[in-house]
C-alpha cells in the first residue's frame, strides 16, 4: 500500500491525522524555536549591544521597516479575505478540480496581496514603491536606447561616477530595468503598472508551485499546500517589490522544467525549450538567481531524469548569447556588483549578526505554520518514509524544500545578502513552504490563522520599505 511522507498509509487520511494529533507538541516547540530565533534577532541590537544599531543599519531588527502602528484602505479587504480563506480553502482545496484550485489560488493570493499593500495607501504602499530614487524606475526616463543601454550596463555599475545607476539598478543584471523600460515603451509606464506588473507576476508563483508539486509529487499534497500558500506572510513583501516578480519568473521556470520531466514527446520538448527561456532570463533579472538550479536539480532528482537538460540548456544559452551579444556579459557584471555591494552600507554591517539574523527575517516571511512543517522535516520517522516512498513512486515533494534551504544556505554563506532577507529570498522560500504538506489537515485551520496573523501584524504594525 502506498504510504504518505508521515507513514501513514495513503487511503486512510483519518487514520493518519490521528496519528498526528500526538505530535502536535512537537510542532509547537519547532515553532517556539523559531520565535526564539526571531526574538534573538530583535533583542541582542536592542537590549544586549545596542551599538549594534548604528552597524546593521535597519531601524526594526531583523526586518527593513520602520516601527508605525496604522491602518488603511486594505485592512478590512486584507482581514476579510483572511478570514475567508481560513474558512473556505481547506474545504475547497479539496473538492474542487485542481485546475480550477490554481486559479482560485493564484487569485485569492493576488486579491490578499494586494489588500496587503492597500494598508499604506494607494500612493505609499503600491503606486510609490519602485519610484523612490533608488529604485529602477529613477533610470528608466534615461534610457534612450536599449542597445546602448545593455553596452554601457557594466560601466556604470560602480559607485562614485557621474552616470553610476541607482542602488538597485546597479545591484542587479540589466533585465530587471529592461523590462520596466518595455512597459514603459508599450504604455504601462510609471509606478502604478509596475507595481500590479510585480504583484500579477509575483502571485502567479503559487499556481507555479501548485503544478510543480503535483507534477513531481501527489496531488494530495498540492492541495494540501494551496492554502498556505493563499496566505503566504511573504506576500507582504510581493507587494510591492520587483523581487515578487523575479520569484514568479523563476517558479515558473521550475514549473516547466517539472512539467518536461513528466511529459513525453513535443510537449515534453517544449515544456523544457520554455523552462530554458524563463530560467536563463532570471539570471539577468537577479545574479542570486542562479541558485534557484538547486530547486530545478531537486525536481530532476525527484522525477530520475535528466531529459530536460538538453533542451533548458540550449534555450538558456540563447538568452545569454542574446544578451552578450547586445554588449552585457554576465560574468563581468557579477564580478562589479560585489565590487559595488562592498562600496555601500554592506562593508558594514556585521556577518557576525546578519549571518543567522538573515534566517531570522526569512522566518518572518514563511511563517510559523512553515517552522513546523520544517520540524517535521527533521525528524528521522519523515526521512525514512521519504526513502521509502521516493523508491516506490520516484519523487517526493519534500526534495523541493531540501531544494530552497540549500539554496537559501548558499546564499546566506556568501555574504552577499546581509539584510533584507525577507524580500530578497523569496524565491528560494516559496518552495520551502511546500513543507506544509506535512501538517496534519485536522489543524489546518489553526496554522492558517497563525500564518494570517503574521502577515497583518507585521504591515499594522511597521511600515514595510517594501
Amino acid at each position: 500500500m502506498a504510504e504518505t511522507i508521515t507513514g501513514e498509509p495513503a487511503t486512510q487520511p483519518a487514520q493518519m491525522d490521528d496519528v498526528d494529533d500526538v505530535r502536535v507538541v512537537r510542532d509547537l516547540v519547532s515553532v517556539a524555536i523559531a520565535a526564539g530565533l526571531v526574538a534573538a534577532a530583535i533583542v541582542v541590537p536592542l537590549v544586549v549591544d545596542p551599538s549594534l544599531m548604528a552597524r546593521i543599519f535597519v531601524r526594526t531588527p531583523p526586518l527593513l521597516a520602520s516601527w508605525l502602528p496604522h491602518t488603511g484602505p486594505g485592512t478590512i479587504p486584507a482581514i476579510v479575505l483572511a478570514v475567508a480563506a481560513v474558512v473556505v480553502m481547506p474545504a475547497a482545496a479539496q473538492r474542487l478540480s485542481f485546475g480550477a484550485l490554481t486559479v482560485v489560488t493564484w487569485m485569492w493570493a493576488l486579491g490578499w496581496t494586494m489588500s496587503l499593500a492597500l494598508v499604506d495607501g494607494w500612493r505609499r504602499g503600491v503606486a510609490g514603491r519602485l519610484v523612490r530614487p533608488d529604485e529602477y524606475l529613477a533610470e528608466v526616463p534615461g534610457v534612450h536606447g536599449v542597445g546602448e543601454m545593455l553596452r554601457t550596463f557594466s560601466s556604470r555599475i560602480l559607485d562614485g561616477q557621474p552616470d553610476s545607476w541607482t542602488t538597485h539598478v546597479s545591484g542587479h543584471p540589466p533585465g530587471a530595468l529592461l523590462t520596466f523600460v518595455t512597459l514603459d515603451r508599450i504604455g504601462l509606464g510609471g509606478g502604478a503598472w509596475a507595481a500590479i506588473w510585480c504583484v500579477v507576476v509575483g502571485t502567479s508563483a503559487a499556481a507555479a508551485v501548485l503544478i510543480t508539486v503535483r507534477r513531481i509529487g501527489r496531488e494530495d499534497w498540492a492541495r494540501r499546500c494551496a492554502p498556505y500558500l493563499v496566505l503566504f506572510p511573504g506576500w507582504v513583501w510581493v507587494g510591492v517589490s520587483a523581487d515578487g516578480y523575479f520569484m514568479g519568473v523563476a517558479a515558473w521556470g521550475v514549473c516547466l522544467i517539472a512539467v518536461s520531466a513528466t511529459a513525453f514527446g513535443g510537449r515534453a520538448v517544449a515544456a523544457a525549450a520554455g523552462a530554458g527561456l524563463l530560467l536563463g532570463f532570471a539570471i539577468f533579472l537577479n545574479y542570486g538567481l542562479v541558485l534557484i538550479g538547486a530547486v530545478v536539480l531537486a525536481v530532476l532528482i525527484a522525477t530520475r531524469t535528466v531529459r530536460p537538460v538538453p533542451w533548458a540548456c540550449a534555450a538558456a544559452l540563447v538568452v545569454v548569447g542574446a544578451f552578450w551579444a547586445a554588449g552585457f556579459w554576465w560574468f563581468d557584471g557579477y564580478t562589479l556588483v560585489v565590487d559595488r555591494y562592498y562600496q555601500g552600507i554592506a562593508s558594514e554591517r556585521p556577518f557576525a549578526y546578519w549571518g543567522w539574523a538573515n534566517l531570522a527575517a526569512t522566518l518572518c516571511a514563511l511563517g510559523p505554520a512553515v517552522a513546523a512543517g520544517l520540524g517535521r522535516l527533521g525528524r528521522r520517522g519523515v526521512w525514512q518514509c521519504a526513502v521509502r516512498e521516493w523508491r516506490l513512486w520516484r519523487y517526493t515533494p519534500v526534495l523541493l524544500v531540501v531544494g530552497g534551504l540549500v539554496a537559501i544556505l548558499a546564499a546566506d554563506l556568501s555574504a552577499l545578502s546581509k539584510a533584507e532577507t525577507e524580500r530578497i529570498w523569496l524565491p528560494f522560500s516559496l518552495w520551502v513552504l511546500v513543507s506544509t504538506g506535512l501538517l496534519p489537515r485536522r489543524y489546518q485551520r489553526f496554522w492558517l490563522i497563525a500564518q494570517a496573523a503574521v502577515a497583518l501584524v507585521i504591515n499594522h504594525l511597521l511600515l514595510t520599505y517594501w
